[in-house]
């Protein structure tokens, strides 16, 4: 059932015959991740590819986060690896979604929900419905921005 585990080793066994050094290290540091959750809780077991995805979908975050902070601090030398490792990580992860794609969404749970009577108070449920659609394909905060723009304008 692993079957984007299975691509990540198989990937990573291409860049190290390529002798492509970040490529190896970015995926050596994601399946070490993937691994660390699997043996963590009471019970080892394999993850799912959704579970992988939500591994990937945070090592993505952590690294967009690293180079914004080596941004700050003036290293951009830092912040160039962690953006390419992000580059690297987010070819595993689905195809980002558009403003456009993400506001019909946010649109159409409003609706499902009969949100828009309630306003801004509603923004949890609204929030429930919009989460899972758009898993790994938006960020979280552009999507309660879009959900809180949408909910004050109605």
């Amino acid at each position: 059932m692993a079957g984007l585990k299975d691509t990540l080793r198989d990937d990573l066994t291409a860049s190290m015959k390529a002798r492509d050094a970040l490529r190896s290290s970015t995926l050596r540091m994601a399946l070490t991740a993937i691994t660390t959750a699997e043996v963590s809780g009471k019970k080892a077991h394999e993850l799912t590819d959704e579970q992988v995805l939500d591994v990937l979908i945070s090592e993505a975050k952590k690294r967009r986060e690293a180079a914004s902070a080596y941004d700050e601090a003036g290293r951009a030398d830092l912040a160039d690896k962690e953006r390419a490792e992000s580059a690297i990580l987010a070819q595993y992860l689905p195809e980002p979604l558009g403003a456009d794609e993400l506001s019909a969404i946010v649109a159409q749970a409003i609706t499902d929900t009969g949100a828009a009577a309630d306003g801004i108070k509603a923004m949890g449920k609204v929030m429930g419905v919009v989460q899972p659609q758009v898993k790994g394909r938006a960020d979280g905060a552009a999507v309660a921005a879009e959900t809180r723009r949408q909910l004050s304008t109605s």
